[in-house]
């Protein structure tokens, strides 16, 4: 076995770097047809969830195969490969199998114990087979990942130490408040219709929500979880919305869970301060224009707000490489202590710049300049947990990658976001449970237990041609003393020649058992080449078993084998 993997994923690498270095359907597709077509290789899948991107692949040298793995991995996400080296892993043979198995049961995940990630290693699995880039060391690899991840949550409380990103991310959209609670009566938005978005939407069917909107560029998938909602026995309301009314249903909802496979933001900033803006009057923008209602003046730019000022605000917001909604203009909540800081204005938004002199506003904008560094200087979740559940108007939970909602969301009030990167923050935070090391503690014995079977069925093909060369050498000699004493009668040519296959059974029997049992255990893969030695093996023989063994299934002793 000479498994490589080489990867990157949340614990290694910033949400930054994991949104840009995603993987579409074809992509990965591709990545799998150049990693075979290139020399280390000789069978490959790709793991590519919404925080790891992980190329496994069977490899017959080790550096070369490190190389030829990650200029694929650059080639095929479009991060250039001086950038994307540096938050790489690599895992080899024994520790390429062992992480496997723990992300299998959830110890790598962003919450740990979470199952979706069995779904996720089964799909890659499939990718594999489909593409025929999969091959025994693959398959059985995989296939054993679902069983230990199976065996961690059956034989442990490995649920009990974390929940499912969906429910994760809903606990903290409601801060403290059971999410039941939280959830009781609220409509919510559901963007996409993929297997996260899915799970998203049963989830808050049965937390409780009144009402879901199910928005996808396929309508018909859309309808079709908006049916499996209507029918799921949780009494909530489910409908379809087309994409193009995302925009006033955002008016309407109090939280919205967004998972699809865009390449660039499904919310933008202005969309979500323009729902919060007509929201808050009652009015969607649709039914403002129908009833002829004058529009809002610019939500970032006060009627009475000096140009000036607002243009030296909005340089000294890209001198500081930051979106020009800082200072002032987008400002408009801040934390219960900041008048003690030394804020020369209200913190009641908009409002309180009304009669401000220019003066006082550009102290404004600094100060809230300095804030906004202070909190960069912080874990991100800090800036997003300032108000309380009860202070929300809209809960937004971002599970895309590459991200589907504008991050500058969090800014506006009455607005709170989470995304990957604050539930990668909050999680690291997360008690662990005693359950975890069993977990440790199984996944430890799968390693030991998956890496003896392949050592020694990587002898049995030597094993199996000593055994066909010995019957070869019992049918030759039977047949010299046919011609030797031809007047035996068949039942003691029988006896002759079953005698003869009995001495040489009992002569291979220990020395084969034994020789398993060496080349199962850490360095014994010299056993097969020593025995191809002493008994003078053909290795084209030895070959040939090998392949008819990859190549039939019934050779397969496993009947438990995940599908």
């Amino acid at each position: 076995m000479s498994l490589l993997v080489v990867g990157l994923s949340h614990r290694s690498a910033p949400v930054s770097v994991l949104e840009r270095a995603s993987l579409s359907a074809d992509a990965k597709t591709k990545l799998l047809h150049d990693t075979l077509a290139a020399e280390p290789a000789t069978e490959a899948t790709v793991l590519a969830t919404c925080n790891r991107i992980e190329l496994y692949a069977d490899v017959d040298k080790f550096h070369a195969g490190v190389a030829e793995l990650s200029t694929l991995l650059a080639q095929h996400s479009g991060v250039a490969l001086e950038e994307l080296t540096p938050y790489l892993y690599v895992h080899y043979e024994d520790r390429a199998v062992h992480h496997l198995f723990s992300v299998a049961c959830g110890l790598d995940s962003m919450v740990v114990g979470e199952g979706q990630i069995l779904g996720q290693i089964k799909d890659a699995l499939a990718l594999g087979q489909e593409l025929h880039s999969a091959g025994r060391l693959i398959n059985d690899l995989f296939q054993q990942a679902l069983r230990v991840g199976k065996r961690a949550h059956s034989e442990t409380g490995i649920d009990r130490a974390g929940q499912s990103l969906v429910t994760f991310g809903l606990e903290q959209l409601a801060v403290g408040t059971p999410v039941a609670e939280w959830a009781r009566g609220k409509r919510a938005l559901v963007i996409g219709a993929g297997s996260m978005s899915s799970l998203a939407a049963a989830t808050l069917a049965r937390v409780g929500v009144a009402e879901i909107a199910v928005a996808n560029r396929t309508a018909e998938r859309a309808e079709r979880l908006a049916e499996i909602l209507v029918a799921s026995g949780t009494g909530v309301t489910a409908l379809a919305i087309p994409m193009a009314e995302v925009a006033d249903e955002l008016t309407r909802v109090d939280v919205v869970v967004s998972c699809t496979g865009a390449t660039g933001l499904v919310l933008t900033a202005d969309d979500v301060l323009a729902a919060v803006s007509w929201g808050a009057a009652g009015l969607a923008p649709a039914e403002r224009q129908e009833r002829g209602a004058a529009p809002d003046p610019a939500p970032h730019t006060p009627a009475d707000l000096d140009a000036d000022v607002l243009a030296r605000l909005v340089a000294a917001a890209e001198a500081g490489g930051r979106l020009a909604d800082a200072g002032a203009a987008r400002t408009i909540s801040a934390p219960a202590d900041a008048e003690a800081d030394g804020c020369p204005v209200g913190l009641d938004g908009r409002s309180a710049l009304t009669g401000v002199d220019a003066n006082s506003l550009e102290l404004h904008g600094t100060w809230a300049d300095q804030g906004e560094a202070a909190a960069q200087r912080q874990p991100r979740r800090s800036a997003r947990t300032q108000a309380h559940a009860t202070d929300v108007r809209l809960a937004l939970l971002d599970l895309a990658m590459p991200r589907d909602i504008d991050g500058a969301v969090h800014r506006i009030p009455g607005v709170r976001l989470v995304d990957i990167e604050s539930l990668a923050e909050a999680s690291a935070d997360a008690p662990m449970a005693a359950d975890v090391d069993a977990v440790r503690g199984i996944v430890a014995q799968e390693v030991a237990a998956f890496g003896a079977a392949q050592r020694a069925a990587h002898i049995t093909p030597t094993v199996v041609a000593l055994r066909a060369m010995a019957a070869e050498v019992v049918a030759m000699e039977v047949a010299r003393l046919d011609g030797r004493l031809p007047d035996l009668d068949e039942r003691q040519r029988a006896e002759v020649t079953q005698t003869v296959r009995r001495v040489v059974d009992k002569l291979l029997h220990a020395p084969t058992v034994r020789v398993k049992q060496l080349a199962s255990e850490p360095g014994g893969a010299g056993y097969a080449d020593a025995l191809r030695e002493l008994f003078d093996l053909d290795p084209q023989t030895v070959a040939s078993v090998s392949r008819a063994d990859a190549a039939d299934p019934k050779n397969d002793d496993d009947p438990g084998r995940a599908s």
